[in-house]
């Protein structure tokens, strides 16, 4: 069984300028062809284009819904043995244990009494 890691980014909102390239349309795909490729090129192919709700808050108390633009790739996971990808994606949790931290010593006694809890003396109240 094939397993697959994914990668999600934002679809491109604006087109590029490039010699040649002169419609909002040509521009607009030359931008998307652009990050295509350079995903391409880091081994992920191209699953789909999504338009996702995403909750916004509006004003203090209330919400609004958007819709948002992303594309989808994907590539093979790679086995055990094999390098880790230059880039890795984004991933939601470690599986790997955290690297264990500096040892601390035994509490030093505090030096002195402990300041005073409550309202500031000698300060009038406004």
């Amino acid at each position: 069984m094939q397993r697959f890691e994914y990668h999600v980014v934002p679809a491109p909102r604006r087109g590029e300028k490039a010699r040649g390239v002169k419609t909002t349309e040509e521009r607009f795909a030359f931008a998307l062809s652009n990050l295509m490729n350079q995903l391409g090129a880091e081994g992920w192919d191209y699953v789909r284009a999504d338009a996702l709700p995403c909750d916004e808050r509006a004003g203090f108390t209330g919400t609004k819904t958007t819709f948002q633009n992303v594309l989808v790739f994907r590539r093979p996971l790679r086995a055990l043995g094999d390098d880790l990808p230059e880039k890795p994606a984004m991933r939601l949790f470690n599986p790997e244990p955290a690297a264990a931290g500096p040892k601390l010593g035994p509490v030093e006694t505090p030096v002195g009494p402990a300041p005073a809890v409550g309202p500031a003396k000698g300060v009038a109240a406004e």
